[in-house]
């Protein structure tokens, strides 16, 4: 996630007193508004609980009041303190970085604490709305929807809470995975937008886990909700013999058989983010991001009209980052979900093994990008338990056992309408498009680097350093 802190504002405390408030942006949105006092609080509690050694270098106190300029030098050493302390490991998945955030979060949002109905989406569009708390946490809502669907709670790490935003023609947007740090009541309310809700989708890439899923009835009928609304929205590629085989075990209630048929098909397990823009292999590419099977996959429309698809391994990444700058809106109307006037320009970058010996950086512009991110290292994280012998549940943050009720009136998981036709569409762009191959790679430029790209920006970690695609 990119925090920053773009600008500040001059409020008044109920005494009357004004204060400079610093504007923390997650992905661009505004998050919350702190006082340096707050954070000021929060770095001693770091400090206190896990020391000096580990704490990045927090802004100076001043004795007389900041000049303009020293209140910008003051938001910008901010920010980097906000991204030194998420970067870090320990720092950036405490319960004090955590619950200062969700704290802060609802007093900016102004909401108070009290039970409230949510209604969180399941794939195939169903409704299932729980009761909570305004102050409950993701996890909390997690745990909620687990309960109101009888989960299992062994399976409810399989699953995450997504912020989707659906689009006038049909489609949808994923925007972010909910984090520790944010109260999705909070987080969808403060939108002030009916085009967002909150979906249900499992949260891990390998397949091997849809197994484990499958076991029990309720995991199998929301994989099975899932591979269907993948497969009606394109993401899932179908032609007509498989589309025909794949109705057939509909038909005849064969959600197993139906899942694993969609196994072998192109781009299963894939999410699917909205057209944006790339420099490879030329500058200006339009291209369709999928991130799946432990890759992104490239579709390239290139300056001439020619369609080109490629896949880019995370495990031939040796790293990546988001930058973000500022765009100022046309005609000075402000993006929806931002308090700015201003848009949020975002780029995922990464280095990539092209071949043996040459390294290539690939820009990517979106306002996914993040999301993205999300992606690259979830799947690291997912390869690296695997390699060393772990299971998913590994992965997963301890929940607390026996503190979590069941309700008596669970929620059945419906079956999705049977599928419609494949798109014709989307037949035809599988046949124009060509491999990516080595002969498209040269005589590309090898400029880009580290400088090139500029902005607030953070670092994915060094994937698989010394670890070779046959060792996984």
């Amino acid at each position: 996630m990119h925090f920053s802190i773009p600008e500040t504002e001059v409020r008044s405390d109920e005494n009357g007193s004004t204060y400079v408030a610093y504007n923390i942006h997650v992905n661009g949105v505004l998050h919350c508004r702190v006082r340096y006092s707050q954070l000021l609080g929060l770095h001693e509690q770091i400090k206190k609980e896990y020391g000096n050694n580990v704490v990045p270098a927090f802004p100076p106190k001043k004795i007389f009041t900041l000049t303009p300029a020293e209140v910008d030098q003051r938001r910008e050493q901010l920010e980097k303190y906000m991204q030194a302390v998420r970067q870090d490991h320990i720092l950036g998945s405490s319960e004090v970085f955590n619950s200062f955030l969700r704290k802060a979060q609802q007093e900016t949002q102004q909401i108070p604490t009290e039970e409230v109905q949510l209604e969180i989406y399941l794939s195939n569009g169903q409704k299932v709305k729980v009761n909570i708390l305004t102050s409950d946490q993701t996890e909390d809502v997690l745990e909620a929807v687990a309960s109101k669907l009888d989960l299992p709670d062994e399976l409810v790490g399989y699953f995450s809470l997504f912020l989707v935003q659906e689009r006038g023609d049909g489609g949808c947007t994923y925007v972010r995975k909910l984090q520790e740090f944010e109260l999705p009541y909070v987080s969808i309310t403060s939108l002030h937008s009916p085009d967002y809700r909150i979906v249900l989708r499992k949260s891990y890439w390998d397949t091997a886990y849809d197994s484990d899923v499958m076991d029990d009835r309720v995991g199998l009928n929301l994989l099975y909700a899932q591979t269907v609304s993948d497969i009606e929205r394109g993401w899932i590629l179908v032609n007509k013999e498989q589309h025909r085989q794949l109705k057939s075990l509909q038909e005849k209630g064969s959600k197993k058989e139906f899942i694993r048929l969609a196994q072998t098909l192109k781009y299963y397990g894939y999410i699917k983010f909205d057209p944006c823009i790339t420099d490879f292999p030329e500058k200006g590419c339009h291209v369709i991001v999928g991130a799946g099977n432990n890759e992104l996959n490239f579709h390239v429309k290139l300056p001439s009209e020619q369609m080109k698809e490629g896949s880019f391994k995370v495990t031939r990444m040796r790293c990546w980052r988001v930058t973000s700058s500022q765009v100022p809106v046309a005609n000075g109307t402000a993006n929806p979900s931002s308090s700015s006037k201003c848009d949020v320009k975002l780029e995922l970058a990464f280095e990539y093994l092209m071949s043996k010996d040459r390294l290539q950086w690939v820009t990517i512009t979106s306002p996914q990008a993040i999301m993205m991110s999300i992606c690259l290292q979830s799947m690291v994280d997912e390869l690296m338990v695997k390699k060393s012998g772990g299971s998913i549940k590994k992965m997963q943050k301890k929940r607390l056992n026996g503190t979590f009720q069941r309700s008596d009136s669970q929620q059945a998981v419906k079956s999705p309408p049977l599928l419609d036709s494949p798109d014709p569409s989307r037949e035809q762009v599988v046949k124009l498009s060509t491999k990516l191959s080595s002969v498209s790679l040269r005589g590309l430029s090898s400029s880009n680097s580290a400088s090139d790209i500029s902005g607030n920006d953070f670092h994915g970690n060094y994937a698989f350093e010394g670890i070779g695609d046959d060792d996984l």
